[in-house]
């Protein structure tokens, strides 16, 4: 029996991504980046972001279904990322791929977002799989799960003010980097000392959860106060040494999580895990403790079609009805509901 060959299309947030896969091989993968359009203003503008994808999801589907050689009757199903996002972005993808998939006669499924980023290991290694912790990390969300089966997840602490990249971005801006904020901390640092300034890590009493906002406020108070001393440390320590406190909290978290459920593999997804830091603290503690490591490569961290098609090929394989028609987004969905 031939393997499912959907089209995914991912318009969660700035990114118009499109993409055809075939069982959980990526045939095509293509995506319009709204990052320059953005820039000016610091962060992502709801309004810019929907209007762009309107012009770009149109001819991104073309161009997906050329690169991978499939003509549009030969898929099996069309998904499109359904929620959490920013909800004109998600409209647009929704209300596309529902569309296509309504004209064509194929199934159509509503897809969640983080799910997506959870499935993005599997389009690189063939034997990543439940059970498994996860650690999900983006510029809106931050959340470990424990993944027990495909479909089961259980949200074992997420962060309870700001996300991780959003922390990145935030702190990239008020240090002068601009945006996006967590790669330009990622190059920033590398001529760094991340011991160079002790930042706090938040929630020591809490094994899972997340706390970002206390870190954004100690790293101004610490750069105004040392400004007035004339004890200013270089950009590059202060890069680094944001950069550990944000890492540190984040494996730290995620191996307390692999200790307490026994699993021996980790996952990764969102675009905070294509950080070179990050990767390379999971790479060790995993060694150290004798876990599988399965982060992708950060083309399949950061948002991309592909993910949301993998999860669209998983529900055709485990027999999942397809989404309903009159459904509609959830810009709020929380995993595993």
């Amino acid at each position: 029996m031939s393997e499912p060959i959907v089209l995914g299309i991912e318009t969660s947030c700035d990114e118009t991504a499109v993409a055809v896969v075939e069982g959980m091989t990526i045939r095509s993968s293509v995506l319009a980046s709204q990052t320059d359009l953005h820039a000016r203003f610091g962060g992502v503008v709801p309004e810019v972001a929907a209007r762009a994808h309107v012009e770009a999801i149109r001819p991104l589907v073309h161009q997906a279904l050329s690169a991978a050689g499939v003509y549009s009757d030969q898929i099996d199903a069309v998904a499109a990322t359904r929620g959490p996002g920013l909800a004109g972005a998600l409209m647009v993808g929704f209300g596309f791929g529902k569309a296509l998939a309504w004209s064509l006669g194929k199934a159509f499924y509503g897809i969640d977002h983080m799910e997506g980023h959870l499935f993005a290991p599997r389009l690189e290694f063939s034997d990543y799989g439940p059970p498994a912790v996860v650690l999900l990390a983006s510029g809106g969300h931050s959340q470990i799960v424990h993944f027990a089966e495909w479909g089961t997840y259980e949200t074992m602490g997420r962060t309870i003010d700001d996300a991780a990249g959003e922390a990145f971005d935030k702190l990239a801006r008020f240090i002068g980097l601009g945006y996006p904020g967590g790669p330009a901390i990622d190059r920033e640092s590398e001529g760094g000392d991340p011991h160079a300034v002790a930042f706090p890590r938040a929630l020591r009493d809490r094994p899972y959860d997340f706390s970002f906002s206390g870190l954004k406020t100690a790293v101004v108070t610490y750069l105004e106060q040392a400004k007035e001393r004339g004890t200013l440390p270089s950009r590059a320590d202060v890069a680094a040494s944001i950069q550990e406190a944000i890492v540190d909290v984040l494996v730290d978290k995620t191996f307390n999580a692999v200790e307490t459920t026994g699993v021996r593999a980790v996952g990764g997804g969102g675009g905070v895990l294509a950080n070179r830091r990050l990767r390379e603290r999971i790479a060790s503690e995993a060694r150290r403790r004798g876990v599988e490591v399965f982060v992708p490569s950060g083309a399949l961290c950061t948002d991309n079609g592909a993910m949301v098609a993998a999860v669209g090929v998983q529900r055709i394989r485990d027999g999942v009805e397809p989404t309903a028609w009159p459904a509609d987004i959830d810009p709020g969905l929380a995993l595993g509901t």
